[in-house]
């Protein structure tokens, strides 16, 4: 049992998880906002030997060395590796801190949104940024069946995204930094990343945070009259020749400002951007909260 667990600020858990916490730690102290600067977090954490955050806050050393006591640090958001997490690992690990994070508890809203708004494109549903009513992307009413459909990154999400896609009928192909025979045996074709971007007319992007794929040559294979949607938690393109690309006849879909990047583009007529994470669902905050509850638990048994 830890002697005091802090969650140094909102961490999605349902009630009845935070409630559980207290049979992990003598103490438990739960905040409600967003630490301003490193003080405030150091003040936070205080003496606790057990540490909760989210995505919103960055835990680095420079902090971490100024609370000994820490021996646990539960990530309440997605771990895919420690250059792209928002704690430091490296050093909390060199400090004999354990840090842990979770994986695939949103991916099922993210899935929704990008088949709704894959949907009212093709159709021409709703209206515009501007208000005017919005058109069929090709000038008549389309399936998605036979749409020509890439992935940018076939792990978990990615690999649902493609899998709603063959569902509704869509030639998948997909590039990765290595080959997913199991994908493959579905139907999805391994493309190198031009030859994905020139022979696909929509592109899904399901990048782990700060990874960077789409640059000016990129672009250039992408070519005009194509859709892209970006999924991760940061822009999958640099942004000089996104923006480039934007100016012709194509269109961005990003759930956040996080994968958009720039709030300028928000207001950009060839971007559609919710601004939402989509994967924020009731059901996702079940599994983020059984998922943290069980780091905590493995932690202690071990």
């Amino acid at each position: 049992m830890f002697k005091k667990l802090v969650a140094i600020e909102p961490v999605s858990l349902i009630p009845s998880a935070e409630k559980e916490l207290k049979k992990f730690a003598k103490e438990v102290i739960m905040y409600d906002n967003i630490p301003e600067n490193d003080d405030e977090i150091v003040q936070r954490i205080g003496n606790a030997d057990a540490v909760l955050l989210s995505y919103t806050t960055d835990l680095r050393k420079n902090a971490i060395e100024k609370c000994p006591n820490i021996k646990y640090i539960g990530m309440c958001n997605s771990l895919y590796s420690p250059e792209s997490a928002n704690v430091d690992i490296l050093y909390a690990q060199s400090r004999g801190i354990t840090v842990t994070g979770i994986r695939d508890y949103g991916d099922e809203g993210v899935v929704e949104y990008v088949v709704s708004e894959l949907v009212r494109c093709l159709h021409g549903f709703g209206n515009n940024p501007d208000g005017s009513p919005a058109t069929p992307w090709n000038g008549v009413v389309e399936e998605i069946t036979g749409l020509k459909c890439g992935i940018i990154g076939l792990g978990k999400s990615g690999g649902m995204i493609a899998d709603a896609m063959k569902f509704f009928g869509a030639e998948v192909s997909y590039f990765s930094r290595t080959r997913k025979p199991k994908q493959e045996e579905k139907g999805y074709k391994f493309l190198d990343l031009n030859n994905l971007l020139s022979q696909n007319e929509v592109v899904f992007c399901c990048l782990n945070k700060n990874t960077v794929l789409l640059y000016d040559e990129q672009f250039q294979h992408f070519g005009n009259k194509k859709i892209i949607f970006n999924t991760g938690l940061s822009p999958a393109w640099d942004e000089i020749p996104f923006r480039k690309w934007l100016e012709n006849e194509n269109r961005c879909y990003c759930d956040t400002l996080d994968a958009l990047g720039s709030k300028d583009l928000l207001n950009h007529p060839n971007v559609r951007c919710m601004n939402v994470s989509t994967g924020r669902t009731r059901q996702a905050f079940d599994r983020l909260s059984e998922k943290v509850l069980n780091n905590i638990k493995n932690y202690l048994t071990h």
